[in-house]
């Protein structure tokens, strides 16, 4: 399978990505960790943009943790 390749700007930032996605997913991903992370922002004026990516990371990770839970429960 090729890899696709594109340019994207995440909170003011522009970042190359690569991978098996399709373009429109990658550009979404993209889409919604810059939504997430002005959310974020807006929220908590004070935060840097470390912090706020981290924060990004930690939520986006506890969704899926909870997803995966939700999951395993409806396939038992």
């Amino acid at each position: 399978m090729e890899k696709n390749r594109i340019t994207v700007e995440i909170y003011g930032n522009t970042y190359n990505m690569v991978g098996l996605e399709s373009v429109e997913h990658m550009r979404l991903v993209a889409k919604t960790v810059d939504r997430r992370m002005r959310e974020l922002k807006s929220k908590n004026p004070s935060l840097d943009s470390i912090q706020l990516a981290v924060l990004t990371a930690v939520n986006a990770v506890n969704e899926q943790l909870l997803l995966e839970e939700e999951l395993r429960k409806l396939k038992d």
